[in-house]
């Protein structure tokens, strides 16, 4: 769900937090990283503090600076981490076709594991359309790539040829709307929403729609 697009025009280099040398001081930043994404998944970008993640790290706001030169530049470096944990998840490739479909299904079983992560990004991702926020771009850009990459499989799984690309990135923006809604529904009330079991009746049936003669009374 956090791969990027390749082959965007390149942007002017952002700010990147220090790079620790000791064992130490590497995992003093990674304990930053990990309060900070308590601490904005529960507050937002606006509401968290840097005191407060200072006190709850064990340092001034002047040792969280140190690490991470601003607070925009520690929000940007929570949501890279994020992404760095489902791109592990990913493995070396990513798959392609009917397999990536499979591996959405998957990720919305496995953030039902994961709340922290899945708040964070259901509360960054809606504030991020405020004006001037830090994370704007990066919403923008990873729902470009995801649109992508979801259209991709689409059109490869059901065999699509280009005049018929437009309809798959219309159920790209689909899957991708009812995945973001079941993360907050599922948020509410975790006992009412089965995020697999929705993703996957909804995937199943934008297949059936683009592609009946593939996938009509067949397991897609």
């Amino acid at each position: 769900m956090s791969d990027q697009p390749e082959g965007r025009p390149a942007r002017r280099a952002e700010p990147k937090p220090r790079t620790p040398r000791s064992p130490e001081a590497r995992r003093r930043q990674r304990d930053i990283l990990d309060i900070a994404m308590d601490t904005f998944a529960a507050r937002g970008y606006h509401n968290a503090s840097l005191a407060e993640i200072a006190e709850r790290a064990g340092l001034t706001q002047a040792g969280v600076l140190h690490y991470f030169r601003s607070k925009a530049l520690l929000l940007t470096s929570v949501l890279e981490l994020r992404d760095r944990t489902d791109i592990e998840q990913l493995g070396a490739e990513r798959p392609q076709g009917l397999t990536f479909l499979r591996h959405l299904v998957d990720t919305a079983r496995r953030n039902a594991e994961r709340e922290g992560i899945v708040r964070l990004y259901a509360v960054l991702s809606a504030e991020s359309v405020t004006d001037d926020h830090p994370a704007q771009t990066y919403f923008r850009d990873r729902y470009t790539g995801l649109r992508d990459f979801v259209t991709d499989a689409l059109v490869e799984a059901c065999g699509l040829s280009d005049a018929d690309r437009g309809r798959a990135r219309d159920a790209a923006c689909a899957v991708i709307a009812v995945m973001d809604g079941l993360q907050v529904q599922w948020l509410l009330d975790p006992g009412s929403v089965d995020m697999a079991a929705s993703t996957d009746l909804v995937i199943t049936s934008l297949l059936t729609t683009l592609a009946p003669d593939r996938f009509t009374g067949r397991d897609g």
